[in-house]
């Protein structure tokens, strides 16, 4: 049981939210315990939300915006978003099982990839205590500074819903994945 009262329903969740988790539901076909529990805060669900959608007309695909979802929720030891990710993952992105297997070590079968998500594991376990190095690297697989920064805000945003999460211990209404380890 949630740490944090969540609405049992859109119906059930403060008016303003209504509409925006109306528009989840559209577009999943369903609204997952993270988004009713956003919604206790409408704010926060708009916000995340925004920014959410905001980055998805950013540079990075649907599969890397996925592979630093799930490297990002391994580092923080997040089964709520491991098991969505990797059910996204299939369904979404149609990543392999393999592919998600590496992106939870903080890699990736494709080249380009691999650098973004091992950048993006280094920036979530490291606090954003990154070296020159270590932007150059990933500069250096392909990636331009605004995609850096994109790399960046993605892990801010799934260190955000690790984190609301875990304190919440939200119960999982996805297939379950459970983390290997924490940082």
């Amino acid at each position: 049981m949630s740490r944090i009262r969540i609405p049992t329903s859109v119906e059930a969740a403060p008016a303003a939210s209504q509409p925006l988790l109306e528009a989840v539901r559209q577009q999943l076909g369903a609204t997952p315990n993270l988004f009713l529990l956003m919604a206790t805060s409408p704010v926060s669900l708009e916000g995340h939300l925004g920014l959410f959608s905001a980055l998805a007309k950013g540079k990075l695909s649907v599969q890397t915006r996925n592979r630093i979802a799930l490297a990002v929720a391994e580092v923080n030891g997040c089964d709520y978003c491991l098991s969505a990710h990797t059910y996204l993952g299939q369904s979404l992105a149609k990543l392999s099982d393999a592919e998600m297997e590496a992106n939870r070590d903080g890699r990736s079968q494709d080249p380009k990839a691999n650098a973004a998500v091992h950048f993006a594991a280094m920036v979530a376990r490291e606090r954003g205590n990154v070296s020159g190095k270590d932007v150059e690297a990933v500069r250096a697989a392909g990636y331009d500074d605004g995609e850096i920064v994109e790399i960046i805000l993605h892990v801010a945003l799934n260190s955000w819903t690790n984190y609301l999460n875990k304190v919440a211990d939200t119960e999982i209404d996805f297939p379950l994945v459970k983390a290997r380890q924490a940082a």
